[in-house]
This record gives structure tokens, C-alpha cells and sequence, in this order.
């Protein structure tokens, strides 16, 4: 086929070129680049393509450092510039306010960005007994499969966790369960005490195994020991994240703090914090200053989780009302308010807010200023519900699909102007797009 030439790049980091009036999707290019391509599939409305030749590159184009990229499938981008992934997701977030909810941000922020290797503090790794490749492999799973990437390292883990992948090989190699472990959970959080082996306070790892059948009383010690010579925190996961438990306890406390508004927040292995933690603080701090709490003023924080950004507002001097489906989150976050002195400040519901109703949001009693951070699928049945003496909203996003889709609703059918809108890379080196808006009650 002839060479294509790529305008933009897709939500899953393809480039995207236009032939014949069709979107083509191409693995592996980027904007700006001349290609030639081998047609892999053709639908009515679009094709999807591999580059088979590199005619003309992007000056913004660079050579990935991971040995895994283009096999493992938990990045997505590191052929591309830093800088210039950053300014993708800001296109992607505006296209996709544009043409899915027919609106623009009066002004566009200033993108957050940080550092891009090293960021994550929290993965899921695969784990899968392949006797063919030499027995264990622990990794993320390949690209658009079900198999373990045979990878040895990772350079968006911290190195220090990076580095103990072969470790976790060889340990649950040397397991009796060693092929009823499919995964392993990392979370990474602070702590200011001292365990029982003396260890003081600072980060801790914790690894969580899900394990399909007991470990034996040999398995344990081999698992104690290994925590013991790494300084890591093991957890065992039988069934559901209600089964967690330490492999051997008292566990040291996980947390992390936002020195901003003097509040550290406790938190548990499988509970959800965001992957990029000095990241989060950035966004927690543009949040605020963009919600403006203060005193006097009734806010709302929806999803509000552990009290991310529920426990900030109310150190501003608001008092706040963190709303959220999971009774266990509720739980911490009502106990993260006592333990940062904001009880007072701070109370808690348990609602389903995908359900929201009028009617259901009554008994938040009057409000003034709201903050919405929802899954990727959106609030579209909350923003339609919201109390009408809202004055300003902050909506955090990790989907800007569904944030262009329910903007549609604040701007057009509740009264609502896009003040700003922006980005924060949250995924270095991946498609993911973390996005802020504000939303301000039009005159």
C-alpha cells in the first residue's frame, strides 16, 4: 500500500491517518510521520494497520530505553518524547471535549508533569508457571494477550522493585502452590512507626500473592524469609480484597501524606490510591486551588474514597461531605479524618452515585461547591442529579471521553461554563489521560 501520512494519535496511543474517508489506526507511528503500512483488518468505518516502513519520523520520535517496549503491554508510548506525550494528551483531551460534548475551555492549564520513570506505586503483576521459557514468569502480560511478558526489570517500577523481579521468580519457583499464584499486587506507601524486626519508618513495599490454595508451613518460611532479606511487607490474598492479610503480623501502617495541607492519609494493600503518588499531590493541590474552599462554605467531594481531596478542602476551613459507594472506604476515610483532626469538618455517606437522584442527593443538605473524581465510566446520572445552587465544580477525570460527554450536560442543559481544562500525566510513557476541569455557574 502507499504511505500514509499521521494527524493525531488515538486513546490507545495508535497513530491515526485518513484514506478514503476512513480513520486507519497504525501501531507504532506517530503525528507527523510519513509510513507505510500493511493492512491488518478492514471494518466498514475504519482499518487497522502495522507500519512496515518509516519513510519520514518525528523529530519527537526517540529510541525507547525498555527492552520489553513493543512486547510488554503496560506501555504504550515510550518511542515518544516525554514532553511531547504530554502535549498528546492535551490535544486528546480537547478533541474529545469538542467533539463529544461540543464545548471548549475558556483557558486551557498549564499541564501537571513530573517525573516519568520510576512513578509507580502501585501495579498489578501476572504470574504464570511457563515451563517452556524456563518456569516462572512474573511481568505484565504482553501486548493484546493473556501471557506473561519474560521480562527481568521494569523502568516505570522504582528500582528497587524493578529489581526484585527475578527475585519473585525464583521465590515462587521455589513454592509448593507455585502454579496456583496468578498474581501479585504492589503497593507502596510511608509509615512513621517501627515493626517488630526493628525496621523504622519510611517507604514501605508491600507485595500482596493471591493464592488459590494454602501455602504449606515450608512455603511460609520460604515467603517470611524472603520478606525478611528485602525489607518487604508479604500479604497473603486467598479470595476477595476482604481476605488480605499480612503473612505475619502486626503489619507496619500504610500511607502517604499531602504536605500541602498537613494530612496524611492511612490506607490498606488493595484499597485504590493513585498509581503516581508525588503526581497526586500536584493534582490534589491544583484541585483545591481551583474549588476555592473556605470558610463557611458547604462542600461536596463525590467518589471521595480514602479522603484524597476531602480531607485538603476541609483544612481550607470548609465543612465537607465525602460521598462514596464502598462502605470499607467510608470506614478509612471517617477514620483518616479523626486521625488528621477534621472529624468536625468532615462527615461521610455511603451512596450509590450512579444511581443519583435529586431526590437521593437531598440529604447532603445545602451545598455551594462540588468535586467529582469517578471512574472512567463517568457521572452522567450525577451531573444530572446535582443540587441547583452549585456555583462551582472541580471534575477530576481519568477518561476524557466520558468527562467531554457529561460537560455536554453541565454546559448545555445545567448552566454551566468550562472555565479551564488540563491535563496531568499520570501514566508516563502510556496513552492514559488524567484530566481537571472546572466548571463555573454561567451568568
Amino acid at each position: 500500500m502507499d504511505s500514509v501520512v499521521i494527524t493525531a494519535l488515538d486513546q490507545e496511543g495508535r497513530g491515526v491517518a485518513r484514506v478514503d474517508g476512513k480513520a486507519m489506526f497504525v501501531e507504532g507511528a506517530l503525528i507527523g510521520e510519513r509510513v507505510s503500512v500493511e493492512v491488518l483488518r478492514r471494518k466498514t468505518n475504519y482499518e487497522l494497520a502495522r507500519m512496515t516502513e518509516l519513510s519520514s519520523a518525528s523529530p519527537a520520535r526517540t529510541t525507547p530505553p525498555c527492552p520489553y517496549f513493543g512486547i510488554c503491554g503496560g506501555c504504550s508510548l515510550q518511542h515518544l518524547e516525554p514532553a511531547a506525550q504530554v502535549a498528546v494528551k492535551q490535544r486528546v483531551l480537547e478533541d474529545a471535549l469538542w467533539h463529544i460534548g461540543r464545548v471548549r475551555a475558556d483557558e486551557l492549564l498549564a499541564p501537571i508533569h513530573g517525573i516519568t520513570w520510576g512513578y509507580r506505586h502501585r501495579a498489578r503483576l501476572s504470574v504464570r508457571d511457563v515451563p517452556k521459557k524456563g518456569g516462572v514468569l512474573v511481568g505484565f502480560r504482553e501486548k493484546k494477550s493473556t501471557y506473561v511478558a519474560d521480562m527481568a526489570g521494569c523502568l516505570v517500577l522504582p528500582p528497587r522493585i524493578s529489581a526484585l523481579l527475578p527475585e519473585l521468580r525464583a521465590l515462587i519457583a521455589s513454592l509448593s502452590i507455585h502454579d496456583r499464584v496468578p498474581q501479585i499486587e504492589l503497593a507502596i506507601g510511608e509509615s512513621d512507626e517501627e515493626d517488630d524486626a526493628g525496621r523504622e519508618g519510611g517507604p514501605v513495599d508491600v507485595l500482596v500473592l493471591r493464592v488459590l490454595v494454602p501455602p504449606t508451613a515450608a512455603d511460609e518460611r520460604e515467603l517470611a524469609a524472603f520478606a525478611e532479606r528485602h525489607r518487604v511487607d508479604l500479604y497473603l490474598q486467598p479470595q476477595g480484597p476482604a481476605s488480605v492479610r499480612p503473612l505475619r503480623a502486626p503489619a507496619r501502617r500504610l500511607s502517604y501524606a499531602l504536605p500541602d495541607f498537613g494530612v496524611t492519609l492511612d490506607f490498606e494493600p488493595t484499597d485504590f490510591t493513585q498509581v503516581n503518588a508525588s503526581l497526586n499531590r500536584v493534582l490534589v493541590r491544583r484541585a483545591i486551588a481551583l474549588l476555592e474552599p473556605g470558610p463557611g462554605e458547604n462542600i461536596v467531594d463525590f467518589f471521595c474514597g480514602l479522603g484524597n481531596f476531602t480531607l485538603p478542602i476541609a483544612r481550607r476551613g470548609a465543612t465537607v461531605v465525602g460521598v462514596e459507594g464502598s462502605r470499607t472506604m467510608i470506614s478509612r476515610a471517617k477514620a483518616n479524618a479523626e486521625r488528621n483532626g477534621l472529624a468536625e469538618r468532615a462527615r461521610f455517606v455511603i451512596a450509590d452515585l450512579f444511581t443519583a437522584t435529586r431526590d437521593s442527593l437531598e440529604i447532603l443538605g445545602p451545598l455551594h461547591k462540588a468535586l467529582l473524581d469517578p471512574p472512567r465510566e463517568g457521572a452522567i446520572a450525577l451531573v444530572k442529579a446535582l443540587p441547583d445552587d452549585l456555583t462551582r465544580i472541580v471534575y477530576v477525570s481519568c477518561n476524557p471521553a466520558t468527562l467531554a460527554r457529561d460537560a455536554a450536560v453541565l454546559i448545555h442543559q445545567r448552566g454551566f461554563a468550562l472555565a479551564a481544562a488540563g491535563v496531568a500525566n499520570m501514566f508516563p510513557h502510556t496513552a492514559h489521560v488524567e484530566s481537571i476541569a472546572l466548571f463555573v455557574r454561567g451568568s
